[in-house]
């Protein structure tokens, strides 16, 4: 039977007639039907008269949602509440699945870097994106920066003054209190990739009061934005930039609220202190301390001055 994703593109392009959809889907117009029900009970107004199928409603925030009118090739697996959806695209990701979203409205058992806890009540964005990129392992942190620029943008977009902290924080430009946490997770040989998952988890229509002191929300700032349309242009600028190294670095340089900060890097050989000078592929952090340029590749990042 034909993808979901392939039905939902076709409606997206205007009325089709059932026929039609057949034939340019390759399929019977019995599967067309089938699809167009379960489009239906998923909560889509679809209306079928002379000129064909035409879709006049869409559900507010659910899989089939995020995928119609989604200009980028992904299919998204939404639950309602899951334990994390990073974990979830691990599993498909291990069972060979790609260009998969897995995508919640909560997360249950969420976790940071380092193996932190990350609050994820209802209300907010927490995707995953499962990739098997064509790339060697050292160059797996671009699609961190990525993840970044595109959320940044997303979120500057619906208003939100929101800048990044290396490597993937997300914060409030001008009080740094925190709006996103990114997780990239890997699986590979010594020369080459298997997959990738990278998470991230946007604290979107929620109540700061919900979230741990330090942290904001997209409601708290600017009020509720539509998640679907969200979602969409996170994903589809996400997409654009993956393979693209010196778009991600000079996005993220635009974006960065780190570069020109004092900083204190603490890392697994001692702590790095000076001034955040520039960022080099796949996510070096060049640092000018008093005994010359230092490159961290990985660690906990303060500003010592205020953001």
């Amino acid at each position: 039977m034909t993808s979901r994703k392939a039905v939902l593109d076709a409606l997206a392009t205007g009325p089709v007639s059932g026929p039609d959809l057949a034939d340019e889907l390759g399929v019977s117009r019995t599967a067309v039907w089938k699809r167009i029900e379960e489009l239906r009970e998923a909560g889509f107004g679809i209306e079928s008269g002379e000129p064909g199928y035409r879709v006049v409603s869409v559900p507010d925030f659910c899989g089939p949602a995020v995928e119609y009118g989604l200009e980028a090739p992904y299919r998204i697996e939404y639950h309602d509440a899951i334990a994390s959806t990073n974990a979830r695209a691990r599993e498909l990701a291990k069972a060979g699945d790609a260009d998969v979203v897995v995508l919640a409205n909560e997360q249950t058992a969420g976790r940071g870097r380092l193996d932190r806890a990350w609050n994820a009540p209802s209300g907010g964005v927490y995707l995953s994106v499962v990739l098997r990129p064509e790339m060697a392992p050292m160059e797996a942190p671009l699609l961190t920066l990525a993840a970044a620029v595109a959320t940044t943008r997303a979120l500057r977009e619906a208003g939100v003054d929101a800048g990044i902290k290396w490597p993937n924080d997300i914060l409030l430009e001008f009080t740094g209190e925190k709006l996103v946490g990114i997780l990239t997770e890997m699986e590979g040989e010594a020369d080459r990739v298997s997959w990738v998952v990278c998470g991230i988890g946007v604290n979107a229509n929620v109540d700061s009061e919900d979230l741990p002191q330090g942290a904001t929300s997209v409601r708290e700032q600017v009020g509720d934005i539509d998640r679907r349309a969200f979602v969409q242009r996170v994903i589809e600028e996400f997409d654009t930039l993956k393979g693209d190294p010196d778009a991600i670095l000079d996005g993220w340089r635009e974006h960065a609220i780190t570069l020109g900060q004092r900083v204190r890097v603490e890392t697994s050989r001692g702590a790095v202190v000076g001034e955040a000078l520039d960022i080099e592929s796949p996510g070096r952090l060049v640092i000018e301390t008093d005994e010359g340029e230092v490159r961290v590749h990985a660690g906990d990042c303060e500003h010592l001055r205020p953001v």
